[in-house]
């Protein structure tokens, strides 16, 4: 029988023994259930506690050079920790932002270049929180496997390493899942998590914006973590394979390569602009694009006009417009066609977001009487593939 008794103190319950008997109805012959039955462990289930173990060691130097004031723990803890006080706030509002780097880890699994796609998932994240006015504090990260190999592994996260270092951020803990059946073989899957914080009254508004601002863009390294079931439907379309080279004009090395340049992180060129007031609109250009996404940190009243012609069209949208057949419309929707992080600033603060690297004016606020702020493309050089000149009407339409 299983004898239980209730702790008194904490409530929690204790097994003292459990010894189960099973008594044939012929002989009367005890056995122990256990004696009669094979032995299958956790690892022949497809899960190898040893291995988790020995990735959390490997990974342990990774965490350790993320850290920065306010985090300074070791990793193998049940939480992890950040001291806001520490890391200099007084009255701090938090921020936090979860995303993933979607179909794109496919691809790198095809292209077996695993260590930039950590990188991306900070990104996603941390972006999202500089976005809001807050500098990025801390991150967590969800790896999840069919079967962990612990090399592979190691390289994913050193990427997750090397964008928080890049974003000033510290790597205070995560979760490997190994999950077999539910991923088939080399499979796996990202997550992010991160924190951030801002001294209260400093976080950023769409009520900041006004007729008359600027609007610069800053540029992304490329497609970035957005429209990779696209991307991925054109290669297979196409008959490409992704260690072609020489795909299109200014690819270097393969066309995995091209692809998989990790996503830029804006923090370290945006948070001493912020923290000087120069900055009244941050928009991350993500899923939907410019169309989308520059609309989210205006307020009503304005739109936003945008030249196309006034920023460099990476060649490998270029291409992609190319390979789709898309007209400039559905290209801005869907990519973000060579700008990973729009700035609105007043005219007078425009000059110091211009002294970040590859910065230009791209457009500028104006009064609007329509419903909710909507953004306004043209193009009178025939950008994105299209000849001619043409425009985007707010809401979207095409003229």
């Amino acid at each position: 029988m299983t004898r239980i008794r209730q702790s008194p103190l904490t409530g929690r319950i204790f097994v003292l023994r459990a010894y189960v008997k099973v008594t044939t109805k012929n002989t009367g012959e005890a056995k122990s259930v256990a004696s009669s039955k094979k032995t299958i462990t956790y690892k022949d289930a497809g899960v190898d506690i040893a291995a988790g173990d020995a990735l959390v060691e490997r990974i342990k130097p990774l965490a350790k050079s993320t850290r920065r004031a306010g985090a300074d723990s070791d990793l193998g803890g049940f939480g992890g920790l950040f001291d806001l006080r520490a890391a200099g706030f007084k009255d701090p509002v938090l921020v936090a932002a979860t995303d993933g780097v979607g179909s794109k880890v496919k691809i790198a699994l095809e292209c077996n270049i695993l260590d930039t796609v950590g990188i991306d998932l900070v990104a996603m994240c941390v972006n999202d929180l500089i976005v809001q006015g807050a500098e990025p504090l801390f991150f967590l990260d969800y790896f999840a496997t069919g079967h962990l190999e612990i090399d592979p592994a190691h390289q994913i996260i050193s990427g997750i390493a090397e964008g928080c270092r890049q974003a000033g951020c510290a790597l205070i803990g995560g979760e490997t899942a190994e999950m077999p059946g539910l991923y088939q073989g080399k499979d796996f899957d990202l997550a992010g998590f991160s924190v951030g914080a801002a001294e209260r009254g400093t976080l950023l508004s769409p009520d900041n914006v006004k007729t008359g601002d600027i609007i610069l863009g800053l540029p992304s390294s490329g497609i970035h973590s957005n429209g990779f079931s696209l991307v991925r439907k054109i290669v297979e379309e196409h008959g490409i394979s992704y260690s072609d080279t020489k795909v299109f004009e200014g690819c270097e090395g393969t066309l995995g390569e091209a692809i998989l340049a990790p996503t830029k992180i804006y923090v370290e060129a945006l948070l001493p602009l912020l923290k000087a007031g120069k900055i009244k609109a941050l928009s991350h250009i993500t899923g939907g694009g410019l169309i989308e996404n520059v609309p989210r940190t205006l307020p009503n009243g304005v739109d936003a006009y945008l030249e196309a012609d006034n920023w460099e069209i990476l060649p490998i949208f270029n291409w992609l417009q190319d390979m789709t057949a898309l007209p400039p419309i559905e290209m801005l929707k869907t990519f973000n066609c060579g700008i990973g992080m729009v700035v609105i600033a007043s005219p007078e603060d425009a000059k110091s977001v211009l002294a970040i690297e590859g910065a230009v004016e791209i457009g500028v606020v104006f009064a609007s009487d329509a419903e909710k702020p909507s953004c306004y493309i043209c193009s009178k050089d025939g950008a994105l593939g299209q000849s001619g000149p043409w425009q985007t009407k707010p809401g979207g339409d095409q003229k």
